[in-house]
């Protein structure tokens, strides 16, 4: 019986038993394919055409916008174009140390602030405007057309944009001081005055954007129930009573979202527009970061101290955009993410 008992096939059962612990041991060590993994792979196998459309967009923003953040550290070094960025000493943040003592650069920052509150108080609820007013029209060939004619100024370059509003503005020959003329008052060269240059700024973004802005917002109201309006007429309301009660609430999404992309880019005040329209009369109000970071580093060629603002401006859009998508998703449970 003992010898029946201490092997098994004629194989000593101390055997079996070392096999089977090193069978055990191998089948731990062998790695099972995790299914998660599997489904992506198969995913990635049926929808390869798509991600390889994906692929030119994913390549362009690595070239231009992952990999130039590799000069970030200018920011943080004694720059020196003949040195490179690896060659350059570090100074810290003695270069932010400046920024903050530098009386141009806090009047940047001001102008900034104020003209980017000034776009949010009248420039974001223009397009919304514009798409509650197109989308109370009826007559199908004058929407068109009034459409055509909102969109145009965002298709114009805006060096145009900025020769029509010099001209427009003209102490000469421009039509504002012409008509300002026939009142019987003396012409006014706003484009020299700063008290005039951020409601000119402010007015002429408005022109320009406003009416392809409005393009959002008439799709998202185009996405509304429509038996909402057939039971609001039932009921008795006119057509204010539902845009107000219907269309707003319905739309406020995509209000909220666009708020927060347009908060993100507080510190993204038109460069082109600014720098096309503002002269050394004029920097009391109309220098903003932008400029001032072009004066610093491409013309007196302070390429380190350039990034120091540049750097501090994106930080200061990211924790802008941050904030606002945190509010929005705790009042109102919107959010980008």
């Amino acid at each position: 019986m003992s010898d029946r008992n201490s092997d098994v096939g004629g194989i000593p059962i101390e055997e079996v038993v070392v096999e089977a612990q090193e069978a055990l041991r191998d089948r731990s060590q062998t790695r099972v394919p995790d299914k998660n993994w599997v489904k992506v792979l198969d995913h990635f196998k049926r929808e390869w055409q798509i991600y390889a459309m994906l692929l030119p967009t994913l390549i362009w923003f690595v070239v231009f916008l992952y990999k130039p953040m590799y000069g970030l550290q200018i920011a943080f070094k004694d720059y020196s174009i003949f040195r490179g960025v690896a060659g350059s000493p570090w100074i810290g943040w003695e270069h932010f140390e400046t920024l903050f003592t530098n009386d141009q650069f806090l009047r940047a920052v001001r102008n900034t602030i104020y003209i980017s509150a000034l776009n949010l108080l009248f420039g974001f609820p223009a397009p919304i405007i514009l798409a509650l007013m197109f989308n109370e029209v009826m007559h199908a060939t004058y929407k068109r057309t009034a459409q055509t004619i909102v969109y145009l100024p965002h298709f114009i370059s805006s060096v145009i944009i900025a020769g029509i509003v010099i001209t427009a503005f003209s102490p000469s020959a421009g039509i504002v001081n012409t008509f300002i003329s026939w009142l019987g008052f003396e012409p006014i060269y706003f484009l020299t005055q700063p008290e005039w240059f951020r409601p000119i700024f402010v007015g002429t973004g408005i022109w320009q954007e406003a009416g392809f802005g409005s393009i959002v917002f008439l799709a998202a109201i185009a996405g509304v129930n429509p038996s909402l309006y057939e039971s609001a007429v039932v009921d008795g309301a006119n057509r204010w009573q539902m845009m107000w009660k219907i269309t707003i609430p319905s739309i406020l999404p995509t209000i909220l979202i666009m708020l927060i992309i347009r908060i993100g880019n507080v510190m993204e005040v038109s460069f082109e527009l600014v720098i096309l329209l503002y002269q050394p009369s004029t920097y009391e109000t109309a220098d903003v970061v932008n400029t001032w970071v072009y004066r610093q580093g491409l013309q007196s060629g302070q390429y380190d101290l350039a990034a120091a603002a540049g750097l501090f401006n994106a930080v200061v859009a990211f924790v802008l955009v941050m904030t606002a998508n945190t509010l929005s998703r705790r009042f109102s449970r919107t959010s980008l993410w």
